[in-house]
């Protein structure tokens, strides 16, 4: 490869392994950088140690998508620069900084694919910090990396998709499951329906995976609204209310989440133009079909361009790599651009189905008490939040961030910024997109103080 091609690619899920393969199969040598151990992402994460445990036991009738992407990766090994276990914490021009175990350095690329992909959006409420508490993810990568549950007795809590496939894992890997309290209400399935004819087997898992809960004895609950998770020093229980009735049930662990949020910091840092999208109620990178940023030579796909789930992860890898190959004057196969770009459209599509079927709890920013810890790193509280917009006038939320410190902890504003945000611009009474976004800063994710810059590039 020459020198002066250098790709890099940040991510080895559905995205980042895809876009890969399409790269070397092209002839070039991209250097691919991942946090986890072993690619597969979060959705075909892979087990820190093998057991006894089959691909269908880990990810059910997934199963044969995730060993083809597993097998895909093992098969480019050899012709890629692979840095597993590193964070790429910023990036500056045509360089990323990336941390290594004890160490950081730099590394230099020509064109950049991000593949970041997605977390929990988390919507606080009184005690969701009480320990036996986990995100929906959380709860996965639990159960898939290491073998083992949150707890004894676990209640999901939350809307999306993710909420039936966690608790379904949960069930077929024998572990008890309370509840699955659903804060969208039963008739918002229904528009599930409409996706029949696009997405008939998407669809039909999903319904497969409520029916085969409810057979399997747990209780159900649609159109909750949650009050509280009880115990001090840790989960005893949960408490909601369901058509006007306070409801309460004993359990040791909680999962929960309200859909996912795209991971962007990286592309903030890159310099990319951002829209707000409605759908997801989130800013994201602008980007066109291909994954084409604002900044030529930096490229976007997965969900962290925009939810859109594993099967699009993977379209919009490959599609991203062979933007990349058409920018650098390399010659790509067009009739197959033209079915990626036929199969994207009719994700986004059905996209527009599961926000109706799953929708934002909108009543949440309102019901929310005062005394609910809105940022944990910072210790600041929904009522500290609405006194600012209050008495100091504040609309903006890196404004807030100033005056308040929400987002200014360890976790940079990735789990609180949402929740401020929906905060911030209901007691002010504007539109969410008015109050703009937290600007990134490096690092994006806690460094140990030990380590130092070498000032080298790689």
């Amino acid at each position: 490869m020459s020198d002066a091609l250098r790709p890099l690619i940040v991510g080895a899920g559905p995205a980042g392994i895809r876009a890969a393969q399409v790269l070397v199969d092209a002839g070039l040598r991209p250097v691919v950088v991942d946090e986890a151990a072993s690619g597969g992402g979060q959705i075909y994460r892979q087990r820190l140690v093998p057991d006894e445990r089959t691909p269908r036991d880990l990810y059910g009738s997934e199963a044969g998508k995730a060993t083809a992407l597993h097998e895909a990766f093992a098969r480019i090994r050899e012709r890629i620069d692979y840095f597993p276990q590193t964070l790429v914490w910023n990036v500056r021009g045509k360089t990323a900084d990336v941390a290594d175990g004890g160490r950081t350095r730099r590394l230099d690329f020509s064109h950049l694919i991000l593949a970041t992909g997605a977390t929990d959006r988390v919507l606080p409420f009184r005690g969701w910090t009480t320990p036996g508490v986990f995100t929906l993810g959380g709860a996965q990568i639990a159960l898939k990396s290491q073998g083992c549950a949150i707890g004894e007795q676990v209640v999901f809590l939350g809307s999306g998709p993710l909420l039936y496939l966690v608790a379904w894992q949960y069930v077929k890997a024998g572990a008890q499951v309370a509840a699955v309290l659903d804060t969208a209400p039963f008739s918002a399935k229904l528009h599930l329906l409409r996706g029949l004819l696009s997405q008939l087997g998407v669809v039909m898992r999903g319904f497969r995976y409520a029916a085969q809960l409810m057979a399997r004895g747990v209780s159900v609950h649609f159109g909750v609204e949650p009050d509280r998770i009880e115990g001090e020093t840790q989960v005893e229980g949960i408490v909601w209310h369901e058509r006007g009735k306070e409801h309460r049930l004993a359990c040791n662990a909680v999962g929960y989440g309200f859909a996912l949020r795209s991971e962007t910091q990286l592309a903030d840092l890159a310099g990319c133009r951002f829209i707000f999208d409605g759908r997801d109620r989130a800013w994201r990178p602008e980007r066109d079909m291909a994954g084409r940023t604002s900044v030529p030579g930096v490229y976007i796909a997965g969900d962290g361009a925009g939810i859109a789930g594993a099967d699009a992860a993977e379209l919009a890898g490959e599609r991203a790599g062979l933007a990349l190959l058409e920018d650098t004057g390399r010659s790509v196969d067009r009739a197959r651009i033209a079915v990626l770009e036929r199969k994207l459209a009719a994700v986004q599509r059905f996209r527009d189905v599961l926000e109706a079927a799953f929708p934002f709890p909108g009543k949440w920013a309102s019901s929310a008490t005062d005394d609910v810890l809105l940022c944990r790193c910072e210790e600041i509280t929904i009522g500290q939040v609405r006194a600012a917009v209050r008495d100091q006038g504040v609309h903006e939320l890196n404004r807030l961030k100033a005056l308040t410190r929400v987002g200014m902890g360890r976790c940079q504003g990735r789990m609180c910024a949402g929740a401020a945000a929906e905060i911030l611009a209901a007691t002010h009474g504007q539109p969410l997109e008015d109050v703009g976004r937290l600007r990134a800063q490096p690092p994006i994710k806690p460094l140990p103080l030990e380590i130092m810059v070498d000032g080298e590039a790689a």
